[in-house]
């Protein structure tokens, strides 16, 4: 049996095989193109402001698209300073006060279990004094110590930090040219699309752009929601750190999980120095427990799903799913590329009922 192809199908076929090559290098290239994937994201978020900034005309100044690059580009790095600021000050100022404070708290908290636990029969006692001497070994680190760590771990992975430093250095550069050609950059993407593939295609990016645009809104509607309702719930229990700690979990939420673990782990560290008893620490518990069941129930599927168009199973599901197969990355993603899916699967929906497979 012999196959023909017309001269169509054989180029069909060409193209087809010129694409899987260089998907298959793009996969080989991954660990190079990062900081080009990173910045492309981060180009395609700020680009509305970039055009924003670059349509403003005074009397005799206009903005060009390299100084609104810029400037957008300085307020993300000032952000990212920003938080870096706010952070480390509050993990400088608990972790010596968490030293000297702990043996106490475990004195207390050893105190609050044992009559409880002896009421219900339950032979548990907690090694205070155990916990103490290794809780207090490791935090006693001196400086000296930890300057040999880490020189150490240079010397080991010197090749890696270099690395990782040369791309977190890069990014900003690969995000100015992005952003400074970025409608060009679209325009020749267009073009090389077939033509006859061209309005289909164009529909499609449409829709799939105003999903991304629905979801970015929705989720720093998100963002500024939590970081208000834990900086006043913190404040209300009259927990010290509340301002910092509650702007940061609520601006870090855009990380599913982390944000919100190392948020808590700092209220709880704050909560354990600052309270002499359970009560306060239990308040500063609950208050990361609503906000959790808040953002979980409420305000991520109400304004991120429906705006996407997702249900509140299908966000729960994405994060679940794309968490176990792609691990951290996939949390990240699992709303965007759900968002991306949603939007093919309504094509193929589409061509479904109207096919004569369906009809017949």
């Amino acid at each position: 049996m012999s196959f023909s192809f017309s001269s169509e199908q054989k180029q069909s076929i060409i193209w087809l095989g010129v694409g899987l090559a260089l998907v298959l290098l793009l996969f080989l290239l991954a660990p190079v193109l990062m900081p080009f994937i990173v910045s492309a994201i981060l180009a395609y978020i700020l680009n509305p402001a970039v055009d924003r900034l670059s349509q403003i005309r005074l009397r005799r100044f206009s903005i060009s698209r390299s100084m609104a690059s810029s400037a957008v580009i300085l307020l993300l790095i000032l952000t990212s300073l920003a938080m870096v600021l706010i952070l480390v000050p509050v993990l400088k100022k608990e972790l010596p006060l968490l030293q000297s404070q702990l043996p106490r708290f475990l004195d207390r908290l050893d105190q609050f279990s044992a009559p409880l636990l002896a009421k219900y029969h339950i032979p548990v006692r907690l090694d205070g004094a155990g916990l103490k001497a290794l809780l207090t070994d490791q935090l006693s680190t001196s400086g000296e110590e930890i300057g040999k760590a880490i020189l150490s771990s240079l010397k080991v992975g010197g090749t890696a930090v270099i690395g990782i430093i040369g791309n977190l250095l890069l990014i900003p550069v690969v995000l100015f040219y992005l952003l400074l050609d970025w409608h060009h950059l679209i325009d020749r993407i267009r073009h090389f699309i077939p033509r006859r593939w061209i309005a289909s295609i164009t529909k499609a990016v449409t829709e799939v752009d105003d999903l991304m645009a629905q979801y970015l809104r929705g989720q720093i509607l998100v963002m500024v929601i939590l970081a208000v309702f834990y900086a006043v719930a913190l404040a209300l229990v009259g927990f010290d750190l509340a301002l910092p700690v509650g702007i940061m979990t609520g601006l870090l939420v855009f990380i599913p999980y982390i944000g919100y673990g190392l948020g808590l782990a700092l209220a709880m560290i704050g909560a354990i120095l600052q309270y002499d008893n359970l009560n306060g620490i239990l308040a500063v518990a609950a208050v990361y427990t609503v906000g959790q069941l808040l953002e979980s129930f409420v305000l991520t599927p109400r304004l991120v799903g429906e705006r996407i168009g997702l249900h509140p199973l299908t966000v729960i599901f994405a994060l679940m799913a794309f968490g176990e197969l792609f691990g951290f990355t996939g949390i990240l993603m699992a709303l965007p590329v759900s968002a991306v899916m949603s939007v093919g699967v309504s094509y193929l929906r589409r061509y479904y009922l109207n096919s004569s497979f369906y009809r017949q």
